[in-house]
């Protein structure tokens, strides 16, 4: 009995060994083929603290130019003594979901202060923005509504939509023709959302939302932004959109980060009015089936826009260094995608050479990341380069010269 029952795993195991074999060798290929076209992703690893000036596990120093962390608050004292804290009266984690037993006075205070930054109504917390914006258009629209996003918005802006059985419309990047076109057309459907990014991640350019709320109002449409980008960065005092634009109370969604600009460890938000918080609060999947984000994050943040309260001195610092720094790369003869934010696009439009350079550029103790399709669209590899307030001008100058002497010497350059 033993020797049949033996038998019988065995040949169970040999069976699952000869299925996953079939899957193994078309896996390898694919990851074979990535490689071969020059577009594998390594990572390099850091041994330090997220700041201007890294150590990577070679054990060199080198200058960071690729982080989203654009306040510079990423090793900030301040808001590690205030995460510290927070575990100690709070504890690591919760070990829950929000509404079993997972909410803590503090994370009501950390969505108080993120609606008081965006001048709303009401926040909801989550793991992540990824899962903001996967959890924000199925509870709120189904098939009898339209969502009407931009075509380069975020993967997880696109992930949410999927999610939600609305009628999608899509216009080209920013086309304000384009959007009104689609605003026509959905006036068949119940409820109208257009949803976009703030600032574009991989372009830096910041979507027009005096136009799209002009569009929304003259179409009876809700707006949603995605402020991953723009948090911190855009507007007088870096609050976002509705700041730069003067938008106020026109705009009814907002989603983003805590990962970025906010201290740039984890956690996500949705910002904006009442009744869309409160029901996110009884049917978004992420925020339901989640654990709650921990203490630690949740103090931290709390001190972060406390901090960004007292006064304007990090945000100025971070926009005086970004038009330093294109200004520099302008006039050195890269081709610099137009921009408003903290990111900036060199162009070199080939994705081997995109790897090539980034390679040379750690060489010469600048971190950078080559882009490519598919993160970007095919022929359109760039550096993407990203400033912060924590780096100075003697970061920048290193930066710029590297980027002259790799240039010139893979002749993107004269």
């Amino acid at each position: 009995m033993l020797n049949a029952e033996l038998f019988l795993t065995l040949s169970k195991f040999e069976k699952n060994i000869n299925m996953y074999g079939k899957i193994k060798n078309y896996l390898q290929q694919t990851l074979a083929d990535i490689e071969s076209a020059g577009l594998y992703k390594n990572e390099r690893i850091i041994v330090s603290s997220q700041k201007a000036n890294i150590k990577v596990d070679t054990g060199k120093d080198v200058l960071n130019f690729c982080a989203n962390n654009y306040l510079g608050l990423s090793d900030n004292q301040r808001l590690i003594d205030a995460a510290k804290r927070a575990m100690d009266t709070h504890g690591f984690g919760l070990s829950s979901v929000r509404f079993i037993c997972g909410t803590q006075n503090i994370h009501k205070e950390l969505e108080a202060a993120i609606a008081k930054y965006f001048k709303t109504e009401d926040t909801i917390l989550y793991a992540a923005c990824f899962d903001a914006n996967g959890g924000v258009f199925e509870p709120l629209f189904d098939e009898n509504d339209a969502i009407i996003s931009d075509a380069l918005n975020h993967a997880s802006i696109i992930d949410g939509i999927r999610l939600s059985k609305a009628k999608r419309y899509r216009y080209a990047n920013a086309d304000m023709a384009e959007l009104e076109n689609c605003l026509i057309e959905a006036q068949a459907q119940r409820h109208r959302i257009i949803v976009t990014d703030g600032v574009f991640s991989m372009d830096g350019n910041v979507a027009p939302m005096d136009k799209i709320c002009d569009l929304a109002e003259k179409y009876d449409a809700l707006v949603m932004v995605d402020e991953c980008h723009s948090a911190g960065v855009v507007g007088k005092t870096g609050r976002g959109v509705s700041e730069q634009f003067n938008l106020y109370g026109r705009i009814d969604i907002h989603t983003g980060t805590l990962g970025k600009s906010f201290g740039g460890a984890i956690g996500g938000f949705t910002t904006g009015r009442k009744e869309i918080i409160d029901l996110l609060r009884q049917r978004s999947r992420p925020y339901l089936f989640s654990n709650s984000i921990p203490p630690a994050v949740v103090g931290a943040g709390i001190e972060m826009f406390k901090m960004l309260e007292e006064n304007n001195e990090i945000h100025s610092k971070q926009q005086r260094n970004v038009e330093y720094f294109r200004n520099k790369m302008i006039d050195a003869g890269f081709d610099i995608k137009p921009t408003q934010s903290a990111i900036c696009a060199v162009m070199l439009y080939d994705a081997k050479l995109s790897q090539t350079f980034a390679a040379r550029m750690l060489e010469e103790g600048i971190y950078v990341v080559g882009f490519y399709y598919p993160v970007v669209p095919k022929d359109q590899a760039r550096i993407r380069v990203q400033i912060s307030a924590g780096h100075e001008k003697e970061h920048l100058d290193r930066a710029i010269a590297a980027f002259v002497k790799v240039g010139k010497e893979l002749g993107v350059i004269k």
